[in-house]
């Protein structure tokens, strides 16, 4: 293995390709991604990239991550930027591009707003970005972090999407950033040295229904998880039985799969009843 910029770690035969012709010219999100590696080296964040030949050099995508933590679009994002400098243009709901702070930063950062209240019609933009544009796209397919650790249930999406836009659909699987900054647990935005692993598999294949693509998603994105998992476990364990960031499964303490999800719909009927006033 070699290391790329003192961050990221990749095979030794690994050539990434030349930077990419027009989005190396997108001087605010290279100007963000070189704060942000600023920032990680501050942090002593070190990721190893794994798959990194799954990324087309031009041309769009979509690459569907698993989602753990709050910094999972920037790790979703590394292999992209190692692989020529490409950039990911990420959806969120509409609202955050008018947010403060934040709204701007997605705004010049062309981000891809989503009107959920628009139904269908809600990924016509990412289907523009990747198709018309020849961009990268990047979406979590769960919706939300999973508290479990473990993948969630998937929406159909990405799926949706890809089809459309007839592109490749990247899974992404990414494991260590809940070590991080994740729902309900401390912060570690210090110097916490803490290594994350960031795996890209082989497009999945789009033939089929929506659900017959979602699952494959989600199998591929399981199979890359156990990969990461096997490989963080080897490289930086072995960890203390009860730890909060490791699932149940593995002898962890964050709630089971079912736990999790239980606590998102008591979660989503809250903000429903704060929303309507009770």
């Amino acid at each position: 293995m070699t290391t790329i910029q003192g961050l990221f770690e990749v095979p030794d035969d690994y050539s990434p390709p030349p930077p990419h012709e027009e989005e190396r010219k997108d001087y605010f999100y290279q100007w963000i991604e070189s704060a942000i590696k600023k920032v990680f080296r501050a942090q002593g964040t070190f990721t190893l990239v794994r798959g990194l030949d799954n990324i087309p050099a031009t041309g769009g995508a979509l690459i569907a991550a698993n989602h753990t933590g709050w910094f999972d679009f920037i790790f979703s994002a590394v292999g992209p930027h190692v692989a020529g400098k490409r950039l990911v243009r990420f959806m969120a709901k509409k609202e955050v591009f008018s947010a403060p702070v934040i709204g701007p930063l997605m705004r010049g950062m062309r981000h891809v707003p989503v009107d959920r209240a628009a139904g269908a019609d809600s990924i016509d933009s990412a289907v523009d970005w990747i198709q018309n544009r020849g961009a990268l796209v990047g979406i979590f397919p769960e919706g939300t972090i999973s508290r479990s650790f473990e993948l969630s249930d998937f929406k159909t999406g990405a799926a949706r999407i890809a089809q459309r836009a007839g592109a490749p659909l990247i899974p992404c699987a990414i494991w260590g950033s809940q070590r991080i900054w994740t729902k309900d647990l401390p912060r570690h935005l210090g110097r916490a040295k803490i290594p994350v692993i960031i795996r890209y598999g082989e497009p999945v294949s789009l033939e089929g229904t929506p659900e017959e693509v979602t699952a494959r998603l989600k199998q591929a994105l399981g199979e890359l998880l156990e990969l990461n998992r096997a490989e963080y476990a080897e490289r930086f364990g072995p960890f203390p039985d009860g730890e909060r960031w490791i699932p149940a499964s593995m002898g962890g303490a964050a709630p089971t799969l079912e736990e999790a999800k239980e606590m998102y719909r008591r979660e989503r009927a809250e903000r429903a009843d704060r929303k309507h006033g009770k």
